[in-house]
């Protein structure tokens, strides 16, 4: 808990100085809608492809807002879990950031647990690339991004998400994030600016995706208190606690 490509010759070096524009107006972009980001809620999916192959799907939705404090708050509740193309509910797992905490839970083995995260005064960007759960760089200067990677535009895939534009992240040699991903890829929306799609792969070949649809961002009237309110739970469950450690 403790919360992804290059150049040719001649031709392509022409085409080169149109990538760099596209690049640095889609940081840019990345950056405005991040500052005027106050809450959303979408449709959340996410992957884990193992280096054997292997991979695990998750479904569910998510809200994120901003609170009175500059601090944020975020919940996610996977409710259904996919396999071989088959959905297969009572797979429930959930989880709450909200001030120094996350709140871990598991429905099918009745087991919570709550993480310290951050330490007494201490504030987390929740979009900073590995410091959040959600590695992007929203809100970011594009420059202090270009100093801990290579953004590449990447040509547009038949299974690309439409209306996106595709940049890769490369981290730098010597960066902290060098010793953990070896890219990590983004497709942003081409209307809202908004990332729909993110995809890290680890150093190791673990690739792990989240992917973002049916996005409301800023809904009128705002979030509720209840879309950030976790169910009631009972005796039979076995609950924990990981604080940090001095």
């Amino acid at each position: 808990m403790r919360l992804k490509i290059a150049a040719f010759i001649l031709m392509v070096a022409a085409a080169g100085v149109v990538q760099a524009a596209d690049v640095a107006s889609t940081l840019k972009a990345l950056q405005d809608v991040g500052q005027k980001l106050k809450e959303f809620s979408a449709d959340v999916r996410r992957t884990e492809i193992d280096d054997l192959g292997n991979n695990r799907i998750k479904s569910g939705h998510v809200f994120f807002q901003r609170t009175a404090d500059g601090a944020a708050r975020i919940h996610i509740v996977f409710d259904k879990r996919i396999s071989r193309g088959q959905i297969q509910d009572g797979e429930k797992t959930e989880y709450l950031l909200e001030g120094r905490d996350v709140i871990d839970r598991n429905y099918r083995t009745k087991s919570e647990v709550k993480h310290e995260v951050l330490k007494p005064g201490q504030k987390l960007d929740q979009f900073k690339i590995g410091e959040g759960p959600f590695p992007l760089p929203i809100g970011q200067d594009p420059a202090e991004v270009q100093k801990a990677f290579d953004v590449a535009l990447v040509a547009a895939g038949k299974n690309d998400p439409a209306k996106s534009t595709h940049l890769a992240l490369t981290p730098k040699p010597g960066t902290p994030l060098a010793k953990k991903y070896k890219v990590i890829d983004i497709w942003v929306n081409d209307v809202s600016h908004l990332p729909m799609k993110v995809e890290t792969v680890a150093k190791q070949g673990k690739i792990e995706g989240t992917e973002l649809s049916n996005l409301v961002l800023n809904p009128p009237g705002g979030l509720k208190a209840a879309d950030f309110k976790l169910p009631d739970i009972d005796s039979t469950w076995n609950r924990a606690i990981d604080n940090l450690q001095e």
